[in-house]
């Protein structure tokens, strides 16, 4: 009988612990997972008018809850159309949300990803774009089953302005 080489057992053992290093386990969040779902988004975006529908899934191995919001087809015809693309992570070696989005203005606002805290049931993230720094908050409301999405950033003098807030109430699926 052989006696395998050190080299030989050195290669076998590096490529088990690079497989095991792969293997990632499913992300689970209680105050996430309550976003999953269709919902109806209402509000005001830059002080007009928001009418979109949202749909809200885990994908990627259930490490990102990926979120697809559009204008609803039978949103007035003055609104100006919209969809994107967010995926929501959570980094447990920095102990932080991560937001990405992907819109319809392009790759310029996709570049940046927001980094979150949880606070109770809201989560608060910091978008530091390269015009100025940006706030998303999502605060659950488990009363009613809805969803409020903040946002706000910073005027050219400083202060914070709102730029939108929209609430998100949950469509019963068949």
């Amino acid at each position: 009988m052989r006696i395998p080489s050190l080299l030989t057992l050195t290669v076998v053992l590096l490529l088990a612990l690079s497989l095991a290093a792969q293997t990632t386990t499913e992300w689970r969040d209680p105050l996430v997972d309550r976003m999953a779902g269709t919902w109806k988004l209402e509000g005001q975006v830059m002080g007009r008018e928001a009418h979109h529908e949202v749909r809200a899934d885990w994908v990627l191995n259930h490490q990102f809850l990926r979120v697809h919001e559009k204008t609803t087809a039978g949103a007035p015809n003055s609104e100006r159309t919209y969809e994107a693309f967010w995926f929501l992570g959570y980094d447990p070696v920095s102990e932080r949300y991560v937001l990405h989005l992907m819109d319809v203005f392009g790759a310029r606002y996709s570049e940046t990803l927001g980094y979150g805290t949880r606070e109770g049931n809201q989560i608060r993230f910091v978008f530091e774009y390269p015009d100025g720094p940006f706030h998303t908050t999502y605060q659950w409301n488990p009363e009613k089953d809805t969803w409020q999405w903040l946002m706000e950033q910073k005027d050219k003098n400083g202060k914070w302005v709102p730029f939108a807030d929209l609430k998100l109430t949950r469509i019963a699926t068949p």
